[in-house]
């Protein structure tokens, strides 16, 4: 039961401080640097932790920790108060239709999913992940937030996944700006190719963004001149969605 105490608590840490390195963890912990770096391979070999993609010297949270917390959610008033609106949402633009939570500054998850009944349509697995600069889901989250962490991400570094991605800091800026103005945001093959979405914030009693919801693709059914409209149904079933978690 140690090891398991140990295992869980440095898992802990690494959510709590990551990316984290083994020395860091060693004087966090007072344990023997062998007895960190031994589970820290187990538990990524389980799925639990991963090595940071631009540092592999530090350590970061598994796509099995982001899996686990779509399930844990389905219980909550957020998915209670989502898939009534979701359905709603799908049954008006017969698209794919998805519900995502932030992870702090790391990324988005996908949530929920209301599959449209096109044979070829978008499909994000429960779990998946991905970052909130290139995609709609995050810039949408992104233009709710304080300055503060919108400037912090930045300085983190805007990866560039396509010709379009918004890497640019000044790019991104007048970006959140227009999202805000507008009430959703959009994504034209700027994360992955031949996929696009339009999305808006889920918001709690504060205006903190909580979730979003967003309609989503392929590019060959992305039609510009629709896109005010798909951008007004999705902006009014995210305060559909708000409001109804307001009232539980």
């Amino acid at each position: 039961m140690k090891s398991v105490t140990r295992s869980l608590r440095i898992l802990e840490a690494v959510a709590q401080h990551q990316p984290v390195t083994v020395g860091e963890l060693t004087k966090l912990f007072g344990l023997p640097k062998s007895t960190v770096q031994r589970t820290l391979v187990t538990l990524a070999e389980a799925g639990w932790l991963r090595a940071n993609r631009r540092d592999t010297t530090r350590w970061e949270i598994g796509a099995r920790v982001l899996a686990v917390r779509p399930a844990a959610l389905q219980g909550s008033s957020l998915f209670a108060a989502a898939r009534d609106p979701m359905v709603r949402l799908r049954d008006k633009v017969n698209e794919t239709i998805h519900l995502s939570v932030p992870d702090a500054l790391q990324c988005m998850v996908v949530v929920d999913r209301v599959d449209c009944d096109h044979p070829v349509r978008t499909f994000h697995t429960i779990g998946d992940t991905s970052p909130l600069h290139a995609t709609a889901t995050g810039r949408a989250v992104l233009a709710h937030l304080p300055k503060r962490d919108v400037e912090e991400l930045i300085s983190q570094g805007l990866e560039r996944f396509s010709e379009t991605t918004p890497a640019d800091p000044e790019e991104l800026r007048v970006e959140l700006h227009r999202i805000r103005t507008d009430g959703y945001a959009v994504n034209r093959n700027q994360y992955r190719p031949g996929v696009c979405a339009i999305a808006a914030p889920v918001l709690d009693e504060d205006g903190t963004p909580l979730a979003t919801v967003a309609i989503s693709m392929p590019d060959s059914r992305y039609d510009g001149d629709e896109l005010p409209g798909w951008g007004r149904l999705v902006a009014e079933t995210a305060a559909e969605i708000t409001g109804r978690r307001l009232s539980t």
